[in-house]
Protein backbone atom coordinates (compact mmCIF):
# COMPACT_ATOMS: atom_id res chain seq x y z
CA UNK A 1 0.00 0.00 0.00
CA UNK A 2 1.39 3.62 -1.26
CA UNK A 3 1.86 5.64 1.49
CA UNK A 4 1.75 9.52 1.52
CA UNK A 5 3.50 11.58 4.06
CA UNK A 6 3.77 15.47 3.47
CA UNK A 7 4.23 15.44 -0.08
CA UNK A 8 6.61 12.45 -1.05
CA UNK A 9 5.15 9.37 -1.82
CA UNK A 10 6.11 6.60 0.78
CA UNK A 11 7.95 4.45 -0.01
CA UNK A 12 10.03 5.73 -2.94
CA UNK A 13 12.68 3.21 -4.88
CA UNK A 14 16.27 3.81 -4.36
CA UNK A 15 18.88 4.06 -7.30
CA UNK A 16 22.28 3.71 -5.80
CA UNK A 17 24.56 1.22 -7.24
CA UNK A 18 21.62 0.94 -9.81
CA UNK A 19 22.60 0.46 -13.37
CA UNK A 20 21.74 -0.47 -17.25
CA UNK A 21 19.34 -2.99 -17.61
CA UNK A 22 19.29 -4.27 -14.14
CA UNK A 23 18.22 -0.56 -13.14
CA UNK A 24 15.17 0.18 -15.93
CA UNK A 25 14.15 -3.65 -14.94
CA UNK A 26 13.85 -2.82 -11.76
CA UNK A 27 12.42 0.45 -12.40
CA UNK A 28 9.67 -0.92 -14.15
CA UNK A 29 8.98 -3.48 -11.58
CA UNK A 30 8.92 -0.78 -8.88
CA UNK A 31 6.31 1.35 -11.58
CA UNK A 32 4.34 -1.87 -10.98
CA UNK A 33 4.35 -2.70 -7.82
CA UNK A 34 3.15 0.69 -7.40
CA UNK A 35 5.67 2.82 -6.79
CA UNK A 36 5.63 6.18 -7.91
CA UNK A 37 8.72 8.23 -6.25
CA UNK A 38 11.88 7.17 -8.24
CA UNK A 39 15.09 8.38 -6.49
CA UNK A 40 18.16 8.98 -8.42
CA UNK A 41 21.65 11.29 -8.16
CA UNK A 42 23.61 13.49 -10.39
CA UNK A 43 26.72 11.22 -8.23
CA UNK A 44 24.90 7.55 -9.15
CA UNK A 45 25.79 8.10 -13.00
CA UNK A 46 22.55 6.98 -13.93
CA UNK A 47 19.99 9.72 -14.35
CA UNK A 48 20.08 8.68 -18.31
CA UNK A 49 18.87 5.20 -17.97
CA UNK A 50 16.57 6.44 -14.93
CA UNK A 51 15.10 8.84 -17.65
CA UNK A 52 14.93 6.16 -20.11
CA UNK A 53 12.98 3.38 -17.62
CA UNK A 54 10.52 6.30 -16.76
CA UNK A 55 9.86 7.30 -20.29
CA UNK A 56 9.03 3.72 -21.40
CA UNK A 57 7.07 2.87 -18.38
CA UNK A 58 3.24 2.99 -18.99
CA UNK A 59 3.26 5.32 -16.03
CA UNK A 60 2.68 9.15 -16.47
CA UNK A 61 5.74 11.52 -15.68
CA UNK A 62 3.45 13.56 -14.24
CA UNK A 63 2.53 10.85 -11.91
CA UNK A 64 5.70 9.99 -10.60
CA UNK A 65 7.33 12.09 -8.30
CA UNK A 66 10.96 12.35 -9.43
CA UNK A 67 14.29 13.13 -7.09
CA UNK A 68 17.55 14.10 -8.08
CA UNK A 69 20.43 15.36 -5.90
CA UNK A 70 23.68 18.11 -6.89
CA UNK A 71 26.55 16.59 -6.33
CA UNK A 72 28.98 18.56 -3.69
CA UNK A 73 31.70 19.47 -7.08
CA UNK A 74 28.42 21.36 -8.76
CA UNK A 75 27.40 23.88 -5.77
CA UNK A 76 28.87 26.87 -7.64
CA UNK A 77 26.12 29.03 -8.60
CA UNK A 78 26.88 28.80 -11.87
CA UNK A 79 28.13 25.08 -11.96
CA UNK A 80 24.99 24.19 -9.76
CA UNK A 81 22.75 25.83 -12.37
CA UNK A 82 24.20 24.12 -15.32
CA UNK A 83 24.48 21.06 -13.61
CA UNK A 84 20.97 20.69 -13.11
CA UNK A 85 20.34 21.73 -16.52
CA UNK A 86 22.49 18.22 -17.59
CA UNK A 87 20.56 15.98 -15.40
CA UNK A 88 16.85 17.31 -16.18
CA UNK A 89 18.25 16.57 -20.00
CA UNK A 90 19.97 13.74 -18.75
CA UNK A 91 16.72 12.66 -17.38
CA UNK A 92 14.53 13.84 -20.40
CA UNK A 93 12.58 16.07 -18.14
CA UNK A 94 11.69 19.85 -18.17
CA UNK A 95 11.56 19.64 -13.94
CA UNK A 96 12.51 17.32 -11.11
CA UNK A 97 9.71 16.85 -8.26
CA UNK A 98 12.63 16.95 -5.57
CA UNK A 99 16.15 18.60 -6.27
CA UNK A 100 18.03 18.37 -3.10
CA UNK A 101 22.20 19.12 -2.09
CA UNK A 102 23.56 15.69 -1.90
CA UNK A 103 26.19 16.79 0.44
CA UNK A 104 26.60 20.42 2.17
CA UNK A 105 29.91 22.01 0.82
CA UNK A 106 33.43 20.33 2.31
CA UNK A 107 34.58 22.35 4.49
CA UNK A 108 32.49 25.35 3.57
CA UNK A 109 34.44 26.04 0.49
CA UNK A 110 31.32 27.34 -0.70
CA UNK A 111 28.95 29.24 1.32
CA UNK A 112 25.76 27.19 2.00
CA UNK A 113 23.76 31.04 1.21
CA UNK A 114 25.45 30.33 -2.18
CA UNK A 115 24.21 27.32 -2.99
CA UNK A 116 20.89 27.06 -1.33
CA UNK A 117 19.81 30.54 -2.99
CA UNK A 118 20.97 29.40 -6.75
CA UNK A 119 18.29 25.83 -5.50
CA UNK A 120 15.98 28.22 -4.67
CA UNK A 121 16.07 30.63 -8.27
CA UNK A 122 16.34 26.59 -9.63
CA UNK A 123 12.81 25.85 -8.37
CA UNK A 124 11.42 29.34 -8.92
CA UNK A 125 12.53 28.64 -12.47
CA UNK A 126 10.17 25.89 -12.42
CA UNK A 127 12.81 22.97 -12.82
CA UNK A 128 12.29 21.80 -9.23
CA UNK A 129 8.76 21.48 -8.06
CA UNK A 130 10.32 21.43 -4.32
CA UNK A 131 13.76 21.29 -2.81
CA UNK A 132 15.52 20.07 0.01
CA UNK A 133 18.92 19.25 1.76
CA UNK A 134 20.70 15.82 2.10
CA UNK A 135 23.35 14.94 5.10
CA UNK A 136 22.99 18.31 6.80
CA UNK A 137 23.48 18.27 10.49
CA UNK A 138 21.34 19.94 13.21
CA UNK A 139 23.48 22.99 12.83
CA UNK A 140 23.48 22.45 9.19
CA UNK A 141 19.70 22.18 9.13
CA UNK A 142 19.66 25.51 11.34
CA UNK A 143 21.77 27.33 8.99
CA UNK A 144 19.54 26.36 6.40
CA UNK A 145 16.89 27.37 7.75
CA UNK A 146 18.01 30.88 8.49
CA UNK A 147 18.95 31.07 4.72
CA UNK A 148 15.35 29.76 2.98
CA UNK A 149 13.09 29.85 5.85
CA UNK A 150 12.00 26.38 6.99
CA UNK A 151 8.61 26.00 4.48
CA UNK A 152 11.21 26.20 1.73
CA UNK A 153 12.91 23.18 3.14
CA UNK A 154 10.88 20.00 1.98
CA UNK A 155 13.35 17.23 3.62
CA UNK A 156 16.35 16.18 5.13
CA UNK A 157 17.72 13.01 3.67
CA UNK A 158 19.74 11.28 6.21
CA UNK A 159 20.77 7.78 6.77
CA UNK A 160 18.46 5.96 9.14
CA UNK A 161 18.06 2.25 10.18
CA UNK A 162 17.77 0.24 13.21
CA UNK A 163 21.58 0.43 13.65
CA UNK A 164 21.87 3.70 13.32
CA UNK A 165 18.14 5.65 14.07
CA UNK A 166 19.74 9.48 13.99
CA UNK A 167 17.05 10.87 16.79
CA UNK A 168 18.66 13.82 17.16
CA UNK A 169 18.37 14.88 13.99
CA UNK A 170 15.49 13.12 12.97
CA UNK A 171 13.46 15.36 15.77
CA UNK A 172 15.47 18.61 15.44
CA UNK A 173 13.82 18.10 11.27
CA UNK A 174 10.48 17.36 12.66
CA UNK A 175 10.30 20.28 15.27
CA UNK A 176 11.00 22.46 12.52
CA UNK A 177 8.73 21.05 10.24
CA UNK A 178 11.21 19.07 7.63
CA UNK A 179 10.69 15.75 6.29
CA UNK A 180 13.09 12.84 7.14
CA UNK A 181 13.62 11.32 4.32
CA UNK A 182 15.32 7.96 5.12
CA UNK A 183 18.37 6.35 3.17
CA UNK A 184 20.24 2.77 3.80
CA UNK A 185 16.80 1.72 6.04
CA UNK A 186 17.82 -1.90 5.74
CA UNK A 187 22.20 -1.06 6.40
CA UNK A 188 22.82 -2.63 3.54
CA UNK A 189 21.04 -6.20 4.01
CA UNK A 190 22.36 -6.22 7.75
CA UNK A 191 18.84 -6.06 9.32
CA UNK A 192 18.32 -9.62 7.65
CA UNK A 193 20.81 -11.22 10.21
CA UNK A 194 19.64 -9.49 13.40
CA UNK A 195 17.95 -11.80 15.62
CA UNK A 196 15.75 -9.44 17.42
CA UNK A 197 14.12 -8.20 14.23
CA UNK A 198 14.34 -11.88 12.78
CA UNK A 199 12.06 -12.65 16.36
CA UNK A 200 9.84 -10.15 15.23
CA UNK A 201 9.37 -10.75 11.77
CA UNK A 202 8.42 -14.66 12.61
CA UNK A 203 5.92 -13.40 14.51
CA UNK A 204 3.90 -11.31 12.15
CA UNK A 205 5.19 -14.45 9.61
CA UNK A 206 7.24 -11.25 7.22
CA UNK A 207 10.97 -10.52 6.74
CA UNK A 208 13.44 -8.45 8.97
CA UNK A 209 13.89 -6.25 5.93
CA UNK A 210 9.91 -5.55 6.25
CA UNK A 211 9.76 -5.26 10.22
CA UNK A 212 13.04 -2.29 9.42
CA UNK A 213 10.85 -0.92 6.99
CA UNK A 214 7.57 -0.46 8.97
CA UNK A 215 9.44 0.51 11.73
CA UNK A 216 10.60 3.67 9.78
CA UNK A 217 7.39 4.00 8.34
CA UNK A 218 6.10 4.54 11.79
CA UNK A 219 8.65 7.13 12.82
CA UNK A 220 6.99 8.74 10.14
CA UNK A 221 9.96 9.22 7.85
CA UNK A 222 9.93 8.74 4.44
CA UNK A 223 12.44 6.17 2.81
CA UNK A 224 13.96 4.83 -0.56
CA UNK A 225 14.94 1.03 0.20
CA UNK A 226 16.42 -0.31 -2.94
CA UNK A 227 16.53 -3.79 -4.61
CA UNK A 228 16.93 -5.71 -7.91
CA UNK A 229 14.97 -8.50 -6.97
CA UNK A 230 11.00 -8.37 -8.30
CA UNK A 231 10.02 -10.03 -5.78
CA UNK A 232 11.79 -7.96 -2.65
CA UNK A 233 10.73 -4.98 -4.67
CA UNK A 234 7.19 -6.26 -3.93
CA UNK A 235 7.57 -7.19 -0.04
CA UNK A 236 9.24 -3.97 0.54
CA UNK A 237 6.35 -1.90 -0.33
CA UNK A 238 4.22 -4.16 1.24
CA UNK A 239 5.79 -3.44 4.42
CA UNK A 240 4.06 -0.42 4.57
CA UNK A 241 0.73 -2.25 5.79
CA UNK A 242 2.52 -3.99 8.72
CA UNK A 243 1.53 -2.38 12.03
CA UNK A 244 4.46 -3.14 14.74
CA UNK A 245 3.34 -2.63 18.42
CA UNK A 246 4.80 -0.48 21.09
CA UNK A 247 7.04 -3.20 22.30
CA UNK A 248 8.03 -4.30 19.26
CA UNK A 249 9.25 -0.68 18.48
CA UNK A 250 10.64 -0.69 21.92
CA UNK A 251 12.61 -3.29 21.26
CA UNK A 252 14.16 -2.01 17.88
CA UNK A 253 15.03 1.29 19.50
CA UNK A 254 17.80 -0.56 21.37
CA UNK A 255 19.00 -1.92 18.57
CA UNK A 256 20.75 1.42 17.70
CA UNK A 257 24.43 1.47 18.32
CA UNK A 258 25.75 4.38 15.78
CA UNK A 259 26.72 2.31 13.20
CA UNK A 260 27.05 4.71 10.31
CA UNK A 261 27.57 3.27 6.96
CA UNK A 262 27.52 6.62 4.62
CA UNK A 263 30.53 8.56 6.13
CA UNK A 264 32.98 9.47 3.37
CA UNK A 265 35.93 11.51 4.18
CA UNK A 266 34.08 14.96 3.18
CA UNK A 267 31.28 14.24 5.50
CA UNK A 268 30.16 16.70 8.03
CA UNK A 269 31.05 16.73 11.99
CA UNK A 270 28.17 14.38 13.06
CA UNK A 271 26.01 14.92 15.79
CA UNK A 272 26.19 12.23 18.58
Amino acid sequence: MLMMQNVIPNPGFGTFRLEGETLKQSIHAALEAGYRHIDTAQFYGNEAEVGEAIHDSDVHRSDIFLTTKVWFDNLEPSRLKVSVDESLQKLGTGYVDLLLIHWPSPEGDVPMADYLTALKEIKAEGKARHIGISNFTCNQVDEAVSILGKDEILTNQIEVHPFLQNRKLAEHCEHLGIQVTAFMPLAVGKVMDDPILKQIADAHKVTPAQVALAWVNQRKMITIPSSTKARNIQSNIAAFDLVLSDSEMDDIAMLDRQERIANPGFAPAWDE
